[in-house]
């Protein structure tokens, strides 16, 4: 068993996790850890667990130390001068008349290096604007540009679940997520329904995919003809989270349905007078000589 902890080393921003043995820390306190761009200064996001080996990964980093009051002094010193890079910058933009959307401004703790964000559907030639931010700023500077994904991992905010954004939370890579994956789940092709906060297609329609697709080669498919202990019926709508199926009868010239369990084929909130324990299947001798495959 080991002690981990979460930390966020931007306000809102997503959360790393760290072991943090033999150091004792509650939520609020302040860490120096290292990261890709070098030590920087976190916030313990949550209260320490103790996790076994098996679920903590290699590239699991150890917290170093507690943050010195200097050091959380210096972190609130560059929160500052990163607005002042922003509002800088944005101006700049405006003077160059450059095509960008400038999304954030990022120091390093040590103040060597400034990255600026920013999204853009065309090239843009900011070599003047580089000039000008690195006499500004005295330090390395770099200009990234990136997508709406990026740009809602950077922003944050609050999904239509409810629920702050997975990308700026856990989600560490994007995987490529198409309309398909929205067919196979059944639903409605409405890019409101559809698009997360970046106005791409929600990563969470990945989550389910392979349970959606083992429930599609399972149960039945709309339209195929299958026997219950009510006789043969036509397949109406399944349910693949809770693997229902609605049957559709003919009765003389109206129609009526009946919703079964698949497991077991056991009818619910339909009266009938015979069960069958078994799955339900294409009846071969009923099907006009036919056969449906599901």
């Amino acid at each position: 068993m080991r002690r981990t902890v979460n930390l966020s080393f931007r306000e809102g921003g997503k959360t790393t996790k760290y072991t943090c043995d033999g150091i004792d820390l509650k939520a609020g306190d302040y860490v120096m850890a290292q990261t890709a761009g070098g030590l920087d200064l976190g916030k313990v996001i949550g209260v320490p667990i103790d996790l076994d080996d098996s679920l903590i990964g290699e590239e699991v980093l150890p917290v170093l130390r507690l943050a010195t009051s200097k050091e959380i002094e210096r972190g609130q010193i560059r929160t500052v001068k990163e607005r002042e890079a922003y509002d800088l910058c944005l101006e700049l933009i405006g003077k160059y008349k450059l095509d960008m959307n400038l999304i954030e401004a990022v120091f390093t703790f040590d103040g060597k290096k400034v990255t600026f964000y920013f999204t853009s559907d065309n090239r843009v030639d900011f070599r003047e604007l580089v000039k000008e931010l690195v006499s500004s700023f005295r330090a390395r500077i770099e200009l990234r540009q990136i997508g709406s994904r990026d740009q809602s991992r950077l922003v944050g905010g609050i999904g239509m679940c409810g629920r702050e954004l997975c990308c700026c939370t856990f989600l560490d890579k994007f995987a490529p997520v198409t309309l398909r994956a929205a067919r196979e789940q059944g639903m409605s092709l409405n890019p409101g329904k559809l698009n997360g906060a970046c106005g791409r297609l929600m990563c969470c329609l990945q989550y389910e995919k392979d349970a959606y697709a083992d429930a599609r080669k399972r149960l039945p498919k709309q339209g195929k003809r299958i026997r219950t202990p009510d006789g043969m019926g036509i397949v109406a709508d399944v349910n693949y989270i809770t693997e229902k199926v609605t049957v559709k009868f003919a009765e003389d010239e109206s129609f009526t349905t009946a919703i079964y369990s698949w497991e077991g084929l056991e009818p619910l909130n339909h009266d009938m007078n015979t069960h069958n324990s078994g799955k339900g299947r294409v009846s071969d001798s009923e099907d006009e000589g036919g056969s449906d495959e599901f």
